[in-house]
């Protein structure tokens, strides 16, 4: 999601990542833990801006692959007590450009949308309302 320049945002500023973030389908932003920005979809959280020492980082969920290559960059690393759930953090001046974070950050954003309930996806608009989904059958017991 580029500007109008065709050049991609400075997630590191603050009003940039807040636009990036409420740019995405059914993202949501509210201020939390001191004066942190955090994007959700759907109540869920799925990028950070800030720290608690109100330092310009970012934390965002990633997928499995890129949570093992990600921190072998530099100016990234697990992100403390969200390590376990595959995030990173990224300081600035991280190996990454910005086209490169936006696309993490919007990555971020599909996969915690994707692991909404399909009822939510629906109502936030995020999957089709026609695509319902068929309900299991009942397992049969093989006696």
């Amino acid at each position: 999601m580029a500007g109008r320049t065709g050049r991609a945002p400075d997630l590191f500023e603050r009003a940039a990542f807040e636009a990036f973030v409420l740019a995405l389908p059914a993202a949501t932003l509210v201020r939390q833990w001191g004066d942190s920005s955090v994007g959700k979809v759907g109540g869920k959280i799925f990028a950070i801006f800030g720290d608690a020492a109100g330092d310009a980082g970012l934390s965002f969920k990633c997928s499995d692959l890129a949570f093992q290559m990600l921190p072998e960059l530099v100016g990234i690393r697990p992100a403390p007590y969200l390590a376990r759930a595959k995030w990173v953090a990224v300081e600035q001046g991280c190996a990454l450009t910005g086209a490169e974070l936006a696309a993490y950050v919007t990555e971020a954003h599909r996969l915690v949308a994707s692991k909404l309930t399909w009822r939510l996806q629906a109502e936030l608009g995020l999957a089709p309302a026609t695509a319902r989904r068929e309900k299991p059958s009942a397992r049969r017991r093989v006696r």
